[in-house]
């Protein structure tokens, strides 16, 4: 919802919520956001609570990653990972007990 003083939405906003959501529709995608909203984690631990191998793991995290979604930080051989923002875990927090209720 807008409030009297933001300015409405443009074609550029919507295109980038689209971009948005399209990096979110992955079943996958959506468990690693989900695993992220707790805290950062290290691909090994998403790879053990997800029990998904660690290429296919890395593989959704790059897109998240190009969606500005989560960001990698480096540490020694490892890379923890985190989201970007708050909004995107409630996006898909929201978005997955949605889901829930309507079954």
């Amino acid at each position: 919802m807008r409030t009297e003083t933001e300015s409405p939405e443009t074609p550029a906003d919507y295109e980038a919520a689209g971009e948005l959501l399209r990096a979110l529709a992955a079943p996958l995608r959506i468990a690693i956001v989900m695993e992220l909203a707790a805290g950062p984690k290290y691909v090994h631990q998403i790879v053990e609570t997800l029990r998904v191998t660690q290429p296919l793991v890395s593989q959704h995290l790059r897109v998240l990653r190009g969606a500005g979604i989560v960001r990698g930080t480096r540490s020694g051989r490892e890379i923890s990972y985190s989201l970007i923002d708050d909004h995107i875990a409630h996006i898909v927090t929201d978005a997955v007990h949605h889901a829930r209720e309507e079954r």
